[in-house]
């Protein structure tokens, strides 16, 4: 059977990871609400990724840590709780909520979540997209109980589609705004150079020059210096938001964090898991991404699991904060459609 509400995801990150918090969405009805997270993820024992869940027409109290449940929600019954902003999709979530489940949650080692040391792990490699598509994967188990839908930005895009690729039965669709297209990874650079990027890794890692570059970085200036070039409109670039990319990166244990993802040249390629995916996946691009160009972008259209690539005019990296009224109605059509045609499926079985 098909849910009575249709459930979202997303997952939002700028290039500079430290500089992000990590939030995931789904839908429900009119008035939001807010509530943390439970520590539970089978692969993250003893570390607590701190999200929020906003609802929808509730009313009541809910403690912290706890969750009313898709039943409460579609009836109503569920508790209130104080609403706040949820950063990167803080234009979007209000709007989505009027018609849907939304859920938003900040991922491992970003945002305000744990931010484990990479250093624990010995030589495994703990923040990688193996293990955000695995957290984003339990959170729809644990706390969705239900299929859903992630929308996603940026290096956020990798992390849908791993998920989508290791669990197929939990992703409805993805919608993937300006992804990364990883152009510093290993494989895209020249053999003769790949000796030298692994040497400025280990330098950054393993001497105070990586903590230096850190502070140079994690100033409300260079914030605001980085949003601008990402920007097309620069005047989206509020003290708000400035501060909002900035306090995560400020968090005890944010700089080793930011550290180990500039040095991540592996893992995947967009390219590599789009031909995996087996839900529907809708691109949108902002046609004036200086990160992420829009030629490039293109050819990613015509892989067989892409429905439509849509140029949104004017846009920089970060479609959904910088053009909500383009990248809403993009996102409400998308989840319609495809909600409505498993649906029917579901009512034809």
């Amino acid at each position: 059977m098909a849910s009575t509400t249709s459930p979202a995801l997303s997952v939002s990150k700028l290039d500079f990871p430290f500089l992000s918090s990590q939030r995931n969405i789904t839908f429900s009805k009119e008035n939001l609400h807010q509530v943390k997270m439970p520590s539970r993820m089978s692969k993250f024992s003893g570390f607590e990724s701190n999200g929020y869940i906003l609802f929808s027409s509730l009313s009541g109290q809910i403690g912290e840590g706890s969750f009313p449940s898709p039943e409460a929600t579609a009836n109503n019954n569920a508790p209130e709780v104080q609403v706040q902003s949820s950063d990167h999709w803080r234009k979007n979530i209000p709007v989505l909520a009027k018609s849907h489940r939304v859920y938003s949650i900040d991922l491992i080692g970003y945002g305000y979540s744990d931010k484990p040391n990479p250093r624990q792990f010995g030589e495994s490699s703990f923040y990688t997209f193996e293990t955000w598509g695995t957290q984003l994967n339990d959170f729809c188990i644990d706390v969705v109980k239900d299929e859903a839908f992630f929308i996603c930005n940026s290096i956020g895009g990798l992390v849908g589609l791993q998920a989508a690729v290791m669990e197929p039965q939990l992703c409805k669709g993805i919608m993937l705004l300006n992804i990364s297209l990883r152009m510093l990874h290993i494989k895209k650079q020249p053999w003769y150079g790949r000796p030298l990027i692994r040497s400025f890794q280990n330098l950054l890692r393993n001497t105070d020059v990586g903590k230096y570059f850190f502070k140079t970085v994690a100033t409300p200036e260079s914030v605001r210096n980085i949003l601008c070039q990402c920007y097309h409109d620069t005047s989206q670039v509020t003290e708000e938001l400035v501060q909002k990319i900035l306090l995560p990166g400020l968090e005890p244990g944010a700089v080793d964090v930011f550290l180990e993802f500039i040095c991540y040249s592996g893992g995947p390629l967009p390219e590599e898991l789009l031909p995996q995916v087996k839900c529907p996946v809708l691109i949108g691009w902002g046609e004036k991404d200086p990160w992420e160009p829009i030629e490039l972008g293109r050819a990613y259209g015509k892989f067989d699991s892409v429905e439509d690539f849509v140029v949104l005019p004017n846009v920089g990296h970060c479609p959904q904060d910088e053009a909500p009224d383009l990248v809403n109605p993009l996102v409400e059509s998308f989840v319609a459609r495809h909600a409505a045609l498993s649906a029917s499926i579901s009512t034809a079985t």
